[in-house]
């Protein structure tokens, strides 16, 4: 492809590696079509919905007029896979943070997992996890999270179009979900273990789909940057 043709503007699907911000991938990739296909440095690039350093999978890049989509794209439905961990809570609801409080699971069966799941299913009420980005009196929840400050944090309406468990192995179980924009996995993870009479927090998540996009064809970000 030519500078023309990323400037004309494409979609490029990225497998986005564990660790690694979404800004971080974004960049690496702005960097390689300068340095090695000539683009100029203001060239228009920007990515269509965020993924946690401690997600991996689908990344939509978009150049060029293309950028345009962005919002278009973050309003599609989402697809995640992943692994709850029932019996322990963290601050971050994920592993970003140490377990705080310990519960039991000795009640809880299959049969169970499986009800519960039936109450996430369609429009629910969620709280987004107090370490995450989005704002509150112009300042991110994650800064008032590590200065200790305690935030009332209000209640958003997001869709839970499908949620299935893919395996039951306490304490970890693996779930499939599709969702609506503004879901938040870590959360769902959270509420999760509540509504079992427990905790849970999320120790593994992969952004599998974005609308008709899917990881299976996205490139690595290396390999990209080698393939130019």
């Amino acid at each position: 492809m030519t500078s023309e043709d990323y400037q004309n503007g494409q979609i490029l699907l990225i497998d986005k590696p564990l660790n690694w911000t979404s800004f971080q991938a974004v960049n690496k990739i702005k960097y390689a079509l300068i340095n090695k296909v000539g683009l100029p440095k203001k060239f228009k690039i920007g990515h269509a919905g965020t993924l946690d350093p401690l997600a991996s999978g689908l990344l939509l890049i978009c150049t060029g007029k293309f950028t345009k989509k962005i919002s278009e794209l973050q309003g599609q439905a989402k697809e995640y896979t992943g692994t709850f961990f029932i019996g322990a809570t963290t601050p971050s609801y994920d592993l970003e943070t140490e377990i705080d409080e310990t519960f039991s699971i000795s009640h809880i069966d299959n049969e169970l997992i499986h009800e519960t799941v039936k109450q996430f299913l369609g429009k629910i009420n969620q709280k987004p996890p107090i370490y995450s980005a989005i704002k509150k009196d112009g300042v991110r929840l994650y800064e008032h999270a590590r200065a200790g400050e305690i935030i009332e944090i209000e209640f958003r309406k997001t869709t839970i179009h499908e949620f299935e468990i893919t395996r039951i192995a306490l304490p970890e179980i693996d779930f499939r979900v599709v969702c609506s924009k503004g879901t938040y996995i870590r959360s769902l993870a959270f509420d999760f273990g509540k509504a079992l009479n427990s905790g849970a927090h999320l120790t593994a998540l992969r952004r599998t789909k974005i609308g008709d996009y899917s990881i299976e064809n996205a490139i690595d970000v290396i390999e990209f940057e080698a393939s130019l």
